[in-house]
């Protein structure tokens, strides 16, 4: 039996070895678009490759996928962050698991991971098909034929596993193809929309604090949901960025929005406590030192930095912390829970993620087996999921690799 696995990222990778190790007198071909292998994967988490989640409860691991976290539930029992965690390093990766919980290859190298599956082919007999530029993928009665650019002769095969990505970092070679594949094929595709963004703002003082972060912040987005996400954030000199950013961009993936048309957020700096609580940490740092400038007290609770722009926000004149009013204390405090900001774009996070993809009612979750075109499999991002930043993506790929390559050698 021939297995054809189209796409070298992180699920096709692991989906060829899998298949390889389920049943090694199978012939298998990995075609790959680009010239190496994995470049996705090694430009991950700034080049360093954030492996998975160190997040070791799988439970809680799928809470963390605003979409497809119930249909992940087989792959990521069958195959959990541990034991990806395990698996790298039987294979020679150590990692080092940091405080955040993301899982990075002691190295910081992202190119360690992709040389796993590199040495692992070329000791074995997977065909490896580089600047294979795939043209179409049509179903026989006893299997497929994949037509290849500058190929004269298409590639037949008895299964498919199709593990193309999406097409939210296009310069590696995730351009969407592979959801013409499956549409050709049967399959129909959710609406699809760039999830793990940073946001720009309206307003452009965010620039002024640009590289000032905060552990644990609120966000919320004043849409129809009413997502929030809390988390660590900091300011760019375009708006905002940082995991909780990036999670409520996934939240609110398909929200249009535009600088005639932003979407109101809101920020809160200080999430574990009410309004109130607030309110009287600054009335009782106004008695500690009530001859300094206001925005000289409120630096006790914020950066001096961000203390002048609120300031200046409120419209509060140049006064002594203890000529504020009790009505200028208290709309401190609920600027500072509620730091108001415009949304008016969406610009590069750490992760490049699609939100929706292949319908998952058309697939096996058991399998990751089409129901609808048997012999054809998916994996990876082009299925519609998609994980918070933190290791969750590539966790959600490796998982659905290896069960999509197991089934797909099985029998």
């Amino acid at each position: 039996m021939k297995i054809a696995v189209v796409g070298g990222g992180a699920a096709g990778l692991m989906a060829a070895e899998m298949a390889r190790e389920t049943n090694p007198s199978e012939e298998i071909f990995l075609l790959e678009k680009n010239d190496g292998l994995g470049k996705k994967v090694i430009i991950s988490g700034g080049g360093r490759c954030n492996v998975v989640t160190g997040v070791r409860d799988v439970r809680t691991v799928l809470t963390k996928y605003p979409r497809g976290g119930k249909f992940l539930s087989s792959a990521m029992y069958a195959f959990p962050p541990e034991a990806i965690f395990e698996w790298f390093e039987d294979h020679g990766v150590p990692l080092k698991t940091e405080d955040d919980l993301r899982v990075f290859p002691c190295s910081d190298d992202g190119n360690d991971v992709v040389r796993v599956f590199a040495d692992l082919f070329r000791s074995s007999s997977i065909h490896i098909l580089l600047r294979a530029n795939v043209q179409r993928i049509e179903k026989t009665e006893s299997g497929f034929f994949i037509q290849i650019k500058n190929h004269p002769q298409p590639l037949t095969v008895d299964r498919v596993i199709l593990t193309t990505g999406g097409q939210a970092y296009r310069q590696t070679g995730s351009t969407g193809d592979g959801y013409a594949f499956a549409i050709s094929l049967g399959h129909t595709i959710t609406a699809l929309a760039p999830s793990l963004s940073s946001f720009t703002t309206r307003e452009t003082w965010p620039a002024e604090v640009s590289g000032l972060s905060f552990t644990s912040a609120q966000i919320s987005a004043n849409t129809s949901s009413k997502a929030h996400f809390t988390g660590p954030f900091l300011f760019t000199h375009k708006g905002i960025s940082g995991p909780a950013t990036f999670a409520l961009s996934s939240l609110i993936a398909f929200e249009k929005f535009d600088p005639a048309h932003p979407i109101k957020i809101s920020i809160d700096l200080f999430p574990e406590g009410t309004l109130e609580d607030l309110r009287t940490r600054l009335a009782d740092a106004t008695l500690q030192a009530p001859k300094k400038q206001s925005e000289n007290v409120l630096s006790f609770l914020i950066p001096k930095s961000l203390a002048q722009i609120a300031v200046r926000e409120l419209k509060i004149k140049e006064k002594r912390a203890n000529e504020l009013s009790k009505t200028e204390l208290l709309s401190i405090a609920t600027w500072l829970k509620h730091i108001p900001l415009q949304v008016i774009g969406r610009g590069a996070g750490d992760e490049f993620v699609t939100a929706g993809g292949i319908n998952l009612k058309e697939v096996d979750p058991k399998t990751m087996e089409s129901l609808i075109c048997p012999g054809l499999f998916f994996a990876g991002e082009i299925l519609d999921i998609d994980g918070f930043t933190g290791g969750y993506n590539l966790s959600s790929s490796w998982a659905t690799g290896r069960l999509a390559g197991i089934s797909a050698a099985a029998n």
